[in-house]
């Protein structure tokens, strides 16, 4: 209603201010062609007078004032709206055809039949305004008779009130029609923005199914596009908000229970409270690192998460080897390693590293192989850790990324809340990367992480983790190879 009341007093006003100015154009114009008219006809009476020939003598006018105004009366026929007017001395006053008999006024005709020189002026009379023009003319160095040109405007004047009141007319249906239009106009153009409002309506009630309907190219369907963006963020964030805190209630409510029953029943036999203290400190142990998880998780999200700097390969995959050895008694082999240099972080790198190594522990009985290596191809550095232990379920493949997702099998470490892998993800999300695993039920695994080699990382867009999932089966009935993209190359960033 604004922009259509804006729009239409700026119409309004624009058409008032025109027909003023066309008024007092044709007004300025009537007045300049009377002007001209009155002029015209004195040059004739005077062009008559000086060089005109009397019709009934054949001989030049002379001082014969009433046979010069006799000869111009009869050769001149007055323009619409003129008076011709002839006073001459010792004769009664003549006129032409008029709306208002200006020969009545005696104190005018005496007036003009006094005057020595051309007189032009304009007079007020029962019928309108009248432009007039009194020529005298001489006669033995005396004013002999008085021509007057008298012209009555005001019937064209009101033609031009009446052509501006038409056209006034006129403009007025047209801006009628123009608002109904602008009306139409403006809310074609306003509907997203409504339905950008009632969208958003519906999701402060917690509904986040509807989307704007993107139409065209232009700003307004930029709008929505980027509305609609902005509601799908929302949704997974309201989705990742509610799925993450059911999971955290439960995992923190099973120590908190432990904990709780245990100091409930706490004796008094030393080797009671012994025994009750090492499982209260064990859950808070649990409890602790699950927060420092949680932590860790959250951090990721912010870009100075990673302190990225040149890192020699070799030196980093050693080293990662060394540590792991440490995490169990299984057969540890370092495969392959790739040389030169690689921008990451070390310590979230080996971070991660160690996560997928602990997880091959837990999935490995003591003896069983679990190997460490590291190529370098065209799609960058690619570090691996390979063991023989139980594999992944097809159906867990998807999954074991997410947090304090369990694997069909339920295996966990004592330790573990489920949060392993997904700082994985996270890790090489934020260096732009991405993980690949190959597995096979009863066979084993293999988890790699793919890192761009270059100065710049990519992070990725905030979408579900499953949507960067992608299946590759060698065969039937072969492992499955799934790759989780975990940076798009569309939203690059660099780090502080």
């Amino acid at each position: 209603m604004r922009i259509l009341g804006w729009y239409v007093l700026l119409l309004f006003g624009a058409i008032a201010v025109g027909l003023l100015l066309q008024r007092e154009a044709l007004l300025q114009r009537l007045d300049s062609q009377v002007s001209e008219s009155l002029a015209q006809e004195a040059g004739e009476l005077d062009t008559l007078a000086r060089t005109g020939v009397n019709p009934e003598t054949g001989e030049p006018f002379g001082d014969d004032v009433a046979a010069i105004l006799d000869t111009f009366l009869d050769r001149n026929l007055p323009n619409e709206g003129e008076v011709f007017l002839s006073l001459v001395r010792g004769q009664g006053p003549t006129s032409t055809s008029s709306p208002e008999p200006l020969i009545d006024d005696e104190a005018l005709t005496a007036r003009w039949s006094a005057l020595s020189e051309s007189e032009a002026g304009e007079l007020s009379t029962p019928s309108g305004p009248v432009r007039y023009l009194a020529v005298p003319l001489e006669s033995g160095g005396e004013t002999a008779a008085t021509f007057v040109i008298a012209d009555f405007v005001a019937e064209r004047q009101d033609r031009i009130d009446s052509a501006v009141i038409l056209t006034a007319l006129v403009l007025l249906v047209s801006l009628l029609l123009a608002t109904g239009a602008a009306w139409f106009v403006a809310g074609r153009i306003l509907r997203p923005v409504h339905e950008v409002t009632n969208t958003a309506r519906t999701i402060t009630e917690g509904a986040f199914g509807k989307r704007i309907p993107v139409r065209g190219d232009d700003e307004i369907a930029e709008l929505a596009r980027s509305f609609n963006a902005m509601v799908d963020r929302l949704e997974l964030a309201f989705d990742t908000q509610r799925t993450f805190i059911s999971d955290a209630g439960h995992e923190l409510r099973t120590p908190i229970t432990i904990i709780s029953g245990h100091l409930e029943m706490l004796g008094d036999d030393p080797e009671e409270r012994a025994d009750t203290m090492a499982i209260v400190n064990d859950e808070l142990h649990r409890m602790a690192r699950m927060v420092d998880d949680l932590l860790l998780l959250a951090r990721s999200e912010i870009p100075d998460f990673l302190q990225l700097e040149p890192l020699d390969l070799p030196g980093l995959v050693h080293d990662v080897f060394a540590k792991c050895t440490a995490l169990g008694d299984r057969d540890w082999t370092l495969d392959s390693t790739a040389q030169g240099t690689i921008v990451a972080d070390r310590q979230r790198v080996t971070q991660a590293l160690l996560n997928l190594a602990r997880n091959a522990v837990g999935h490995t009985q003591p003896g069983q192989n679990i190997t460490v290596g590291s190529t370098r191809d065209l799609a960058g550095v690619r570090i691996w850790v390979r063991d023989d232990g139980t594999g992944v379920a097809p159906v867990d493949r998807e999954r074991i990324f997410e947090r304090f997702a369990r694997g069909s099998d339920r295996r966990r470490s004592a330790d573990g809340a489920g949060l392993g892998l997904a700082i994985v993800s996270a890790i090489v999300a934020a260096h732009g990367g991405r993980i690949e695993l190959v597995s096979e039920l009863g066979v084993g695994s293999q988890f790699t992480l793919v890192l761009p080699s270059g100065q710049s990382v990519g992070r990725p867009d905030r979408t579900t983790l499953t949507d960067h999932f992608a299946r590759d089966p060698v065969s039937a009935g072969a492992p499955g190879r799934f790759t989780v993209d975990t940076a798009r190359e569309d939203t690059p960033w660099q780090p502080s």
